[in-house]
C-alpha cells in the first residue's frame, strides 16, 4: 500500500527530533513522519458487539463450535428418505405418511422411517432417518391440493401428522440440507487481529456466540474552528461574517476515517477562550483538530495560545511546509495525557488537504491500522498545469476517471474554492521540482474514497 508521501519523492524519511527552526521549510514527508513517530495506538478495551462496530480487532477469534451446529433444512418442505421418492412424477407421485412437524428451535424431531415424511421448516434440524428435503413447491402440501397451492397450504397448517403428502419429484441425498460445520469448523480462524469490524464481521461474531470482543476503540476527535468572523449555518450573516464550514468538513472527514467526531464549532479569536475550551474538551478527546489561526497574522489565536505551552501542558510546534495549499501547520501533544493536536490552516481547501495528508493517517495509527490508506495511481491529466510553485509539492483538486485512466482539474488553485472542492474526487500531486505540465502528461493521483 502506497503512502501519500510516496506520491512524489519516495519513502517517508526518518522522523526528526522535533526541534523546530522557525526559518526552516519542512517537507510533507518530514512533517508526516514526525507526526506518526509521536502517535501510539489506543489501548485495547472489551466492548459489546453493538459498540464494537468500526473498531479494530486486537485478537484472533476462533470458532468455538461448528457452524451451523447441526444438519438443517435450507427450504420449507418435507424431510424424506431418497428411496421413497425415487421415480416420483407429476402423474405418478410418491405418497408418504406425514409423521410430524419439525420447526426451527423445536424439541426432539420425529424419526422418518420407510414410506414416511416429516414436514420441516427452513433452519430446522434434519430429523433422524431423513436423507434429504423436498421443497414444498414439489408437493401438494399434504392437503390434496395441486403444487401451485402447496406453499399456501404448507403455511396454513401449523401442525399435522398422520396424513399424507404427494411428492412429484425425486431428490438426491443431502439435497436442500445445510451440513453441520459447512460454514465454519470448530477451531477454525473466524477473524484475524487487525480486522475492522463492519456489519458482516459483527454478524459472524454473534453467530459463533461472542457477546464481547477485544478491540482498539474508534478515536474520539474534537473538532473546532477559530475565528470571530464565523457564524453557524442557518444564522444570518452580518457584514464581514462568513458561515463556519471547516468544523463540519473536518467532523465529516474524521467520521470517514473511522473516528467518532465531536464538533465544538467556532471559537472567537481570544486566547483565554480558546485555552478554556481546549481544557474542557480534552477529557473526551483522543485527538484535537483546530482550523485557522496558525499563520503570522495579528489575530492568529491558535498559534499565540499554543506556542508557549510547556511542561505538563505539553507542546505544539508550528511549521512552514513546502506544500500548496497548507503551508502553515501546527502539531503537538497537549495536556497530561499528551493528546495529539493538529492545528490546520483556516482556508477550506488547505484545511481539507491537510486533514487528508496528516490527520487521517494519524487517526488510523491510533486505531492500530496501516496509517496511510489512500493508494496512489498514475493517470493522464487532460489539463495543463501552468504555474506550480517551485520547491513546493502542490495538491490540485481533480476528477479522476478510473475507467479510462484520466484525470481533469477542477477549479483553480485558490484555497478558498469550496465549490470546486465539492466537485473533486481526487488530488493531483505536482512534485516540488515541477513548475508546469503539458496537457496529456502522466501524473500521480490520490483518489479520495
Amino acid at each position: 500500500m502506497s503512502s501519500t508521501a510516496d506520491t512524489a519523492t519516495g519513502s517517508v524519511p526518518a522522523p526528526t527530533d522535533g526541534r523546530d527552526d522557525p526559518g526552516r521549510l519542512w517537507t510533507v514527508d518530514e512533517h508526516l513522519a514526525d507526526i506518526l513517530a509521536k502517535v501510539r495506538p489506543l489501548e485495547p478495551i472489551e466492548l459489546q458487539l453493538p459498540e464494537a462496530q468500526g473498531c479494530v480487532l486486537v485478537e484472533d477469534v476462533t470458532v468455538p463450535a461448528a457452524l451451523p451446529p447441526f444438519d438443517n433444512s435450507s427450504m420449507d418442505g418435507y424431510a424424506v428418505r431418497t428411496a421413497d421418492v425415487e421415480g416420483a412424477t407429476e402423474e405418478f407421485p410418491a405418497v408418504l405418511t406425514v409423521v410430524g412437524d419439525v420447526a426451527a428451535g423445536s424439541g426432539t424431531p420425529p424419526t422418518v422411517g420407510p414410506g414416511e415424511a416429516a414436514r420441516i421448516m427452513t433452519g430446522a434440524p434434519l430429523p433422524p432417518g431423513a436423507e434429504a428435503v423436498v421443497p414444498v413447491e414439489w408437493t401438494d402440501g399434504g392437503t390434496g391440493a395441486g403444487p401451485a397451492d402447496a406453499m399456501a397450504a404448507h403455511s396454513a397448517v401449523p401442525e399435522r401428522s398422520g396424513g399424507e403428502v404427494r411428492i412429484h419429484r425425486p431428490v438426491a441425498a443431502r439435497a436442500h440440507v445445510r451440513a453441520r460445520g459447512s460454514d465454519a469448523c470448530t477451531g477454525e480462524l473466524a477473524l484475524a487481529a487487525g480486522t475492522v469490524l463492519g456489519p458482516a464481521q459483527i454478524g459472524l461474531l454473534a453467530a459463533i456466540g461472542r457477546a464481547t470482543v477485544l478491540v482498539r476503540p474508534r478515536p474520539r476527535v474534537v473538532v473546532m474552528s477559530t475565528g470571530s468572523e464565523l457564524v453557524q449555518p442557518g444564522e444570518d450573516l452580518a457584514p464581514g461574517r462568513i458561515h463556519d464550514s471547516n468544523s463540519f468538513v473536518l467532523s465529516a472527514c474524521a467520521r470517514d476515517a473511522g473516528a467518532i467526531a465531536y464538533r465544538v464549532g467556532a471559537v472567537d479569536d481570544d486566547a483565554a477562550t480558546l485555552r478554556a475550551t481546549l481544557e474542557d474538551q480534552l477529557i473526551r478527546a483522543d485527538a484535537v483538530v483546530t482550523s485557522g489561526g496558525v499563520s503570522v497574522g495579528a489575530y492568529d489565536v491558535v498559534k499565540e495560545t499554543l506556542s508557549g505551552l510547556a511542561g505538563e501542558e505539553g507542546s505544539v510546534a508550528f511549521r512552514r511546509l513546502a506544500m500548496q495549499p497548507g503551508k502553515p501547520q501546527g502539531f503537538g501533544r497537549i495536556g497530561p495525557d499528551r493528546i495529539p493536536l493538529f492545528a490546520l490552516p483556516g482556508n477550506p481547501v488547505s484545511c481539507y488537504v491537510s486533514f487528508e495528508l496528516f490527520v487521517r493517517p494519524a487517526l488510523r495509527a491510533l486505531m492500530g491500522l496501516d496509517p496511510v490508506d489512500r493508494t496512489t495511481v498514475r493517470a493522464v491529466c487532460t489539463d495543463a498545469v501552468t504555474s506550480s510553485p517551485e520547491g513546493r509539492r502542490q495538491f490540485l483538486r481533480a476528477r479522476y476517471e478510473a475507467g479510462d485512466g484520466t484525470v481533469s482539474l477542477v477549479g483553480g488553485a485558490g484555497s478558498h474554492l469550496v465549490k470546486a472542492l465539492a466537485q473533486a474526487n481526487a488530488l493531483v500531486v505536482v512534485p516540488e521540482a515541477v513548475t508546469a505540465l503539458e496537457a496529456g502528461a502522466e501524473v500521480d493521483v490520490i483518489p479520495l474514497g
